[in-house]
C-alpha cells in the first residue's frame, strides 16, 4: 500500500481525555479553525485537513505529507494555535491513525463517542465542519470520502439500533430539570444568551413544554432578533441584558465569548432583586459563560455540559446492547471503506 493511507490520522481532545476546565483552554473559535486548516495545508505539513470544534471536542483530521507531517510537528502547530503548552496538549489528547481513524470518525458521527451517548447534534456539527473545510478547499478525495461515508454509516447505525432512544439531548435534560425546579413552565421567563444551535434547541425544548416568554440576547443584534422572532419572543441588546437579568427564571449561556459573562456578583445582584424566586442557569458555552462560583448562591441552580451529560447517561446501562450492536455495524462499515480506499490507491499507483 502507498504512503497516502498510512499518513491518515486524527489528533483530538474531547471529554474522554480532558476535564471541562482543560477543554475551555483547547477550544478554538471559527476564525482560528479556518486559519489552522489553511496554515497546515500552506505549510506543506498536510495534503488534506479538516478541523472539528464543538463544545466537547477539538479534532484535527488529515492526510499528512510524509516526512513533513509527523505527529510531533502537527502537535506543535495545534499547541501554538491554541496558545497552550505541548505538555498540556499531550496530556489531554489522543492520536489515531490508518483504519482506526475510519472507525473513530463513524463512531463520532453516530453519537457513540459523545458525552451524551447517542445524541444527534454531533452529526450536524460534523456536517458543518466538513462543508466549511470543503468550501475552503482544504479537503481532498480521502477525507471527502471518509466523511461522506461516515454520515451514511451513522444513519445506518441509528436506524438499525436503539442508540438514540431515551433522554439523550441537552434540551430534554434541561426541560426535565426545569420542571423539577419550577413545576409547570408556563410562568417561567427564559433568557437565551447567544444564538448558537445547541442553545437554540434548548430554548425550543423549553418552549415545547410551555415556556412562552423567551428573550434572546446576542452580540450580533440581527441574530438575536431573527432567533427571537422564531421563538415568538423579544430581542435584548447585548450591552443591556445584565440590567434585565432579575426578570428571568431560566438563563441559557450559549455564546462564543472568550470568558465568563455572568459573575457571582452579577448573579447575586439579580437574586437580591428577585427574592424567594429560584434561578436556573444552564451553561452550554465553551469556554463557559457563567462563573462556577455562582452555584454557592442560595436558590441558584447551575448546570454545565458535564452535569447535563451525566444525567442523560443515567440510562446508559439499559442501552448497552444497542450501543454494542451499533459499534459492530460501524466497525464493518469502516473496514469496507478501508478496503475501498486501498483499492483506489493501488489503482492510482499502477
Amino acid at each position: 500500500m502507498g504512503d497516502s493511507l498510512q499518513s491518515l490520522f486524527v489528533l483530538g481532545s474531547s471529554h474522554h481525555q480532558a476535564p471541562l476546565e482543560v477543554r475551555e483552554q483547547l477550544a478554538l473559535n471559527s476564525g482560528a479553525v479556518n486559519a489552522l486548516q489553511l496554515q497546515l495545508i500552506e505549510a506543506g505539513v498536510m495534503r488534506e485537513c479538516l478541523v472539528v470544534n464543538t463544545c466537547n471536542r477539538l479534532e484535527v483530521y488529515g492526510l499528512a505529507n510524509p516526512g513533513a507531517g509527523t505527529e510531533d510537528t502537527i502537535r506543535n502547530y495545534l499547541s501554538r494555535a491554541q496558545g497552550v503548552s505541548r505538555q498540556l496538549l499531550d496530556q489531554h489528547s489522543c492520536w489515531h491513525s490508518n483504519l482506526d481513524v475510519l472507525q473513530h470518525t463513524m463512531e463520532v458521527c453516530a453519537g457513540l463517542d459523545s458525552q451524551m451517548v447517542g445524541e444527534t447534534e454531533i452529526l450536524g456539527q460534523m456536517k458543518s465542519a466538513y462543508a466549511a473545510a470543503k468550501a475552503a478547499k482544504v479537503t481532498g478525495p480521502v477525507l471527502n470520502r471518509l466523511f461522506e461515508k461516515s454520515f451514511q454509516a451513522a444513519k445506518t447505525a441509528r436506524t438499525q439500533t436503539g442508540i438514540s432512544r431515551g433522554q439523550i439531548s441537552i434540551g430534554n435534560v434541561a426541560v426535565d430539570l426545569a420542571c423539577r425546579i419550577f413545576g409547570k413552565l408556563d410562568q417561567s421567563r427564559v433568557l437565551l444568551l447567544g444564538s448558537g444551535e445547541v442553545g437554540e434547541k434548548t430554548a425550543q425544548a423549553l418552549k415545547s413544554r410551555g415556556a412562552a416568554d423567551i428573550s434572546v440576547s446576542s452580540r450580533t443584534y440581527e441574530n438575536a432578533h431573527r432567533l427571537a422572532h422564531e421563538l415568538k419572543g423579544a430581542a435584548i441588546e447585548f450591552d443591556d441584558f445584565v440590567d434585565h437579568l432579575h426578570h428571568f427564571d431560566i438563563v441559557i449561556g450559549s455564546t462564543a465569548a472568550p470568558g465568563a459573562l455572568l459573575s457571582k456578583a452579577v448573579i447575586r445582584a439579580a437574586m437580591q432583586a428577585r427574592p424567594e424566586r429560584p434561578l436556573f442557569l444552564i451553561d452550554l458555552a465553551m469556554p463557559r459563560d457563567i462563573d462556577p462560583a455562582v452555584e454557592n448562591l442560595e436558590n441558584v441552580y447551575l448546570y454545565n455540559l458535564d452535569d447535563l451529560s451525566s444525567i442523560a447517561n443515567e440510562n446508559l446501562a439499559a442501552r448497552h446492547s444497542a450501543i454494542e450492536e451499533a459499534r459492530k455495524i460501524l466497525k464493518a462499515q469502516a473496514w469496507n471503506l478501508w478496503l475501498q480506499l486501498r483499492r483506489r490507491e493501488l489503482m492510482r499507483e499502477r
